[in-house]
């Protein structure tokens, strides 16, 4: 049996009647940027976030997102932001196209989010703004510090690209993955819980000025066509991913919920196997609801190994992310040196990615703990 990372078109057979009528419905206007289907998708958002109307803005890639929202909060050179070294290298890659400093806190061994008392503790009189990102699919409690933030005038940029429809629970309080800071960002690149067929992103708040700011932002600082009040840039989602992201959006719960059922099945599979001393399993923290983007186990030793010894049985793993951000070449001159953030050294040596996604069988993933089992116990 072969076992893919990912196979999309097991839920696309879903909704292929759907998409059809929507590609047609486009066609046939003619109207392909913005415009209606745009509007309408982001209407959605707003109602499914819990969010104010206007409070959601469609652009053109998650990394999009990320500019927009720094750009915002006017992000100028010299400034810092506060992130973690394991993520995707767009969350401090939009720091540094505007001139900002990346100042890296360590990852938490747990979640994988990043330590938000280690971040709190990289505050200077330089901080401008703290940017956690909710990694994998689940959140980073950053409601515990968003009052201190604010009373030094720090404002927090959600990085939910991978967690949309993520929640946590903070007392009698349900919080929504990219709704509790100032300004909240996501991606539909097409491997998401929520994904078009092409690049995709969206930016929210839930000030009005701030949503206003985005909004012109996208298409060039631009409040009035021909008329710019600032710089902006060109980010404009398209008719075709919203139509078909709002199809997909009607589903998105149904799926993240096969996803946290798959999640419990491998944890099943992997106390059944008594792989303990060889994996580390990934834990859903207090109170969160993980939408499981990715299942991530650690390996304890011989992860790539493992990795060569499943893809020749063709079941198919993945290291997300390999080289910590700190000591990625482009970042050199921040000086950042090996041994500066321990944890997030650690996990890009340990960490494996099985399949997680909606359509994934049982069997399927009894192979591929099988094929663990196998290599640890030959």
């Amino acid at each position: 049996m072969t076992v893919p990372i990912l196979d999309l078109k097991r839920s696309f057979s879903e909704i292929k009647p759907e998409v059809s009528a929507a590609l047609e419905r486009i066609f046939s206007t003619q109207s392909f940027i913005l415009g209606r289907e745009v509007e309408m998708f982001e209407r959605h958002c707003e109602k499914y976030l819990e969010l104010p109307e206007g409070s959601c803005v469609g652009c053109a890639s998650g990394t999009d997102a990320l500019l927009l929202a720094l750009m915002a909060i006017d992000i100028k050179p010299g400034d810092e932001v506060i992130t973690t070294p394991f993520t995707f290298f767009a969350t401090a890659g939009a720091i540094a196209r505007l001139g900002g400093v990346p100042v890296f806190a360590d990852a938490d061994p747990v979640s994988y989010c990043i330590d938000l008392k280690s971040a709190m503790s990289k505050i200077t009189a330089k901080t401008r703004a703290i940017l956690p990102v909710h990694l994998f699919g689940q959140m980073s409690p950053i409601e515990e510090v968003m009052s201190e933030l604010h009373s030094k005038g720090i404002k927090v940029i959600e990085d939910a690209a991978q967690a949309f429809g993520a929640t946590r629970r903070a007392g009698d309080d349900i919080l929504r993955a990219g709704c509790v800071g100032d300004i909240g960002c996501y991606s539909f690149f097409p491997t998401k819980n929520l994904g078009g067929c092409g690049d995709g992103g969206m930016v929210v708040s839930a000030d009005k000025d701030t949503a206003d700011r985005l909004r012109r932002l996208r298409v060039h600082g631009s409040g009035k066509t021909y008329y710019h009040d600032e710089v902006g840039i060109n980010s404009r989602l398209d008719a075709i991913q919203a139509a078909i992201l709002g199809i997909k959006l009607r589903h998105l719960d149904e799926w993240n919920e096969e996803r946290r059922k798959a999640a419990d099945y491998y944890k099943l599979l992997f106390k059944s196997a008594g792989l303990h001393e060889f994996i580390v399993l990934p834990e859903e923290m207090p109170g969160n609801t993980h939408i499981w983007h990715q299942y991530v186990i650690r390996v304890k030793s011989r992860r790539d190994e493992l990795m060569a010894y499943l893809e020749d049985k063709g079941l198919s793993v993945r290291v997300y992310y390999p080289l910590s951000l700190h000591l990625q070449p482009c970042f050199e001159y921040l000086g950042y040196h090996e041994g500066d953030f321990p944890v997030s050294e650690q996990l890009t040596r340990e960490v494996l990615a099985l399949p997680i996604y909606p359509g994934l069988t049982e069997n399927e993933q009894e192979e591929l703990v099988n094929g663990i089992k196998e290599f640890f116990r030959r």
